[in-house]
């Protein structure tokens, strides 16, 4: 079914629960794309997307450049079972033709709310020349980096300490020991330093608070040098820490009315889950997650559930509920998800423990990244061992930067995205011989069925991929030596691309609006 630009506007503005997914790779996204329309590459539909949307009767919205490649995913969402699938009738190139706006970046509602809540909440800000001073004049100081654990690893703050926004009222408690120690909160640009520096702010602790204003592309912009290779983490909170942040997140969750759900009432949703989209949001950390979760969440760590929420969330009024160890770390996210104008978010009552309590399925580890539904299929795919290639044509479908970082010798490189597209301009022949490759064999073996559908009798895919190639001490071949398409599947950050292009961010973050439109273009 194709949707005309306006009836996608009529249906976005509706109450009724749906799905726009943009189906062309990031970097495509990235330089424009409809406000709140969920990123999600056509290659990792399988994999994404029946945790994206759990109901098959969702109205589903397919976006692209001009409507070739929704062609394309179309039977992909056919065979997943979802029986609601439309397409924006055009693409983009129809949506721009009828005067409709696109916006650049990526995370855009989450960057959109990060701005709002700093100009309603005037948060305090530091410049880095300022802490800068401080640090050299021996000022007593907390300052902690509230991103990633790997992105803190790259570049923080000298002396900073890693505390992901989601645990920094967990955590504070144990960092500072006097009431006039100041607390400085910084990510890597603005969003995350002032979501982290506000959650403390919540804490009414009687420390100053501030943000480093611009985060470390502040700091790199100002001609200071980060620290490279950190690896100071908060301490496991300590029960003073944890009663701390105990009080602070029970007054948030009378303050911000929120709902917790038993778990009887989760158990419930999780059985509607094919009528009804669900999403479980876990928002530990990486570890805890891996300890043990209730089966089917997804590890959202919840500062990157606030800064990354369309990644996590495609329906919009989906049931949202978040878990923890008890209740700290998910009053606080739901707290934020909630100002975000998610409408039905909740925490689970007495987080995993409470779950287990009541024999709930538990699950382990970090679940693997397999395809969803076809496996039989999939099983029936031709396979060779590692090293016994025999001369064909090597086909990686790893994403671009982790075929630069290792692949089969030989090998080129194409987006399994446009696979259909590009197949005949690298292989001619259809009895030709090819083996495809990625890291896992998850990704080859759907391209391989691909070739197999379109008469490339001669496809087999490589087993265990290019991991059990090295496993088998062959050796790889580093660098983007053959890329047959365009590398528009990995989007650099701004300090990836140097000084024009962190001040070109910056000044598009800084002046975003409610639709999400920036006077400045991203470079």
């Amino acid at each position: 079914m194709d949707l005309s630009p306006a009836d996608l506007v009529a249906l976005m503005q509706s109450a009724t629960p749906h799905a726009v997914l943009d189906l062309r790779e990031r970097a495509a996204y990235e330089r424009g794309h409809i406000f709140r329309t969920t990123s999600l590459p056509r290659r990792l539909l399988e994999f994404r997307l029946p945790v994206l949307v759990t109901a098959a009767a969702t109205p589903i919205v397919l976006v692209d450049d001009d409507g070739r490649l929704a062609a394309l995913a179309a039977p992909t969402l056919a065979a997943l079972g979802y029986r609601d699938v439309r397409t924006l009738a055009g693409g983009l190139a129809a949506w721009r033709a009828a005067g409709l706006p696109t916006v650049q970046g990526i995370n855009v509602p989450s960057k959109v709310f990060g701005e709002r809540a700093l100009h309603q909440a005037k948060t305090p800000q530091i410049s880095a020349p300022e802490l800068a001073a401080r640090i050299a004049r021996g000022v007593e100081m907390v300052i902690v980096d509230s991103r990633t654990f790997e992105e803190y690893a790259r570049g923080c703050v000298p002396g900073a300490i890693s505390v992901p926004g989601g645990e920094l009222v967990l955590r504070i408690g144990d960092l500072v020991s006097r009431p006039d120690t100041p607390i400085v909160v910084h990510c890597g640009g603005r969003t995350r330093s002032y979501i982290g520096a506000e959650s403390l702010r919540r804490m009414r602790l009687p420390n100053p608070i501030v943000a480093l204003e611009n985060g470390t592309m502040g700091w790199d912009l100002a001609g200071l040098t980060l620290e490279r290779g950190a690896t100071r983490r908060a301490p496991a909170p300590s029960a003073r820490s944890r009663a701390a942040a105990s009080l602070v997140a029970k007054r948030v969750a009378s303050e911000d009315g929120i709902t917790f759900t038993t778990a009887a009432e989760l158990e419930a949703l999780i059985e509607r889950r094919s009528h009804d989209n669900v999403a479980v949001l876990d928002v530990r950390t990486s570890e805890e997650y891996a300890g043990a979760h209730v089966a089917g969440a997804v590890w959202a760590p919840g500062g990157q559930a606030v800064q990354a929420t369309d990644e996590y969330v495609a329906v919009r009024a989906a049931a949202i509920v978040l878990v923890c160890d008890g209740f700290v770390r998910s009053v606080m996210t739901t707290s934020w998800l909630k100002r975000m104008g998610l409408p039905n978010v909740s925490v689970l009552a007495g987080g995993l423990p409470a779950w287990k309590e009541a024999g709930g399925a538990v699950a382990t580890g970090h679940p693997a990244v397999e395809p969803h539904g076809g496996q039989r299929a999939l099983s029936s795919v031709p396979s060779v061992g590692p090293g016994r290639l025999d001369g064909a044509t090597t086909l990686s479908v790893d994403t671009s930067d982790v075929y630069a970082r290792g692949h089969v010798p030989g090998a080129v490189w194409v987006c399994r995205s446009r696979l259909e597209w590009r197949i005949a301009e690298i292989v001619p022949s259809r009895a030709a011989s090819i083996v495809t490759t990625c890291t896992d064999g998850w990704q080859s073996r759907l391209a391989a069925a691909t070739l197999h559908g379109l008469g490339y009798t001669g496809a087999r895919v490589l087993e265990g991929g290019t991991r059990a190639w090295q496993e088998a001490g062959l050796p790889v071949e580093t660098g983007a030596t053959k890329l047959l398409d365009e590398a528009d599947d990995v989007v650099l950050k701004p300090y990836d691309k140097g000084r024009a292009a962190m001040e070109a961010y910056l000044r598009w973050e800084e002046q975003l609006d409610e639709d999400g439109q920036s006077p400045h273009a991203l470079k």
